[in-house]
């Protein structure tokens, strides 16, 4: 019987095809499709093994030609995971600190992830040994930022798996792979236009949603990385509340009842700073049109409520898109009148960073902000002076650098 080698595009297609068959993966089967899956040939002198910008894929034709099928299976998945999380735009901030380390925490969270769901039925195995690639059980259920930092700590500590046993690659992302150790194209991440990477992340977002409702998998528990990602767990009411409440505290004046508890340890008895008013209040929504009036309004509910409770000398509303469209104050009893007299502007893409550049450009110097945004960004997360809340509406795959955060559904309102 004649045997016919399929080629590394054949071969490809193939994995493609038997992850959209399987159980475990057909949800991803819409980010599969996402992009464009090219083979470069062996002598390419970037990309070793594969290699993604955050929408195409990219395969060495002789690493692909060395792989066995569940190792090929392996790969794939593993790049579409970096998709899927969208790696190359969330965890910029970690690539501009220290782009080695950036990719390896990257690959720890997805080949952890993916050897643990297939230690049983060998669907997807990772190449050579687990020990000399990016996989450590330490890790699993971490994200990358986590991951990150705990490198870092290593690191520091003259060890660690920051120290070339993964890979050596380069401040482009580029190098010598190491076993699941791909190369990440951050610097082409980044040449996409902000309406170009808010327009990859709906479509990322979409393709998940459907494919896990065609999978059955919505409100059934499922598969944990698709049930999670699209199932809001927290009452944004409470975390907005706590947050206020825990963020916006004063010194009005002091009591010597309650003792403050920073001085104690050094033997002092020193009197607690207690507010009878704080400081100014933002309330930041998105206008691009994720956020509509009826959130807006129970939104705003919420933080006259609050207001109630801390007292606050101001709630300042600044509508956004990709510059502040509108620039509201409401202080004392105006604030009980702040659903009646708001008036919401804007309608364009999605520049947060505008939000605390015109609150230096102002001079606001705010208690904390709480941020309403589905979280498909164009730019930068902006550069903050105060405690941020991020509340992504519908949005579970969004993780923002820093801040509190808590996911949402528009039904939630």
């Amino acid at each position: 019987m004649l045997h016919v080698r399929l080629t590394a595009e054949q071969r490809l297609q193939k994995a493609a095809i038997d992850i959209m068959a399987n159980r475990k993966y057909m949800a991803l089967s819409g980010v599969l499709l996402i992009g464009n899956r090219s083979v470069v040939e062996a002598d390419h002198p970037r990309i070793k093994t594969a290699a993604t910008n955050g929408k195409d894929e990219y395969y060495n034709r002789s690493f692909v030609d060395s792989l066995r099928d569940a190792e090929l299976r392996f790969l794939m998945l593993h790049e579409v995971y970096h998709k899927l999380y969208r790696h190359l735009t969330t965890w910029r901030w970690m690539y501009d600190i220290d782009a080695k380390l950036a990719n390896i925490a990257c690959d720890y969270v997805i080949n952890t992830q993916l050897v643990d769901d297939n230690r049983s039925d060998k669907f997807a195995t990772m190449t050579g040994p687990l020990e000399m690639g990016c996989y450590d059980v330490k890790y699993c259920g971490w994200d990358s930022a986590r991951v990150f930092r705990d490198l870092q700590q290593e690191q520091e500590q003259g060890g660690g798996k920051g120290q070339g046993d993964a890979g050596d690659g380069d401040g482009d992302g580029a190098g010598d792979a190491g076993p699941g150790f791909d190369d990440h194209m951050w610097d082409e991440a980044k040449e996409m236009t902000a309406e170009e990477q808010q327009a990859l992340a709906r479509d990322i977002d979409e393709a998940v949603r459907q494919g896990a409702m065609a999978a059955g998998k919505l409100g059934t528990g499922g598969d944990r990385d698709f049930g999670d990602l699209l199932q809001p767990q927290q009452d944004w009411r409470e975390v907005l509340r706590e947050f206020v409440q825990t963020t916006c505290t004063g010194s009005d004046y002091s009591t010597w009842r309650r003792p403050n508890r920073r001085y104690l340890s050094a033997g002092m008895y020193m009197p607690s700073g207690v507010s009878e008013q704080i400081g100014e209040i933002i309330i930041a929504p998105d206008m691009s049109g994720s956020i509509g009036a009826r959130e807006i309004q129970r939104m705003l509910s919420e933080v006259q409520g609050i207001a109630d409770t801390v007292h606050p000398e101001a709630v300042r509303l600044l509508y956004w898109d990709t510059k502040i469209c509108a620039d509201e104050r409401y202080e004392g009893v105006e604030i009980a009148t702040m659903i009646q007299s708001t008036k919401p502007a804007g309608g364009g893409g999605t520049m947060v960073e505008c939000v605390p550049d015109h609150m230096r450009a102002e001079r606001i110097n705010a208690q904390c902000a709480v941020v309403f945004t589905d979280g498909y960004l164009g730019g930068s997360w902006g550069d903050w002076a105060c405690p941020v809340l991020w509340v992504i509406v519908d949005n579970k795959i969004c993780n923002p650098p820093f801040g509190t955060t808590v996911h949402v559904s528009s039904g939630q309102f």
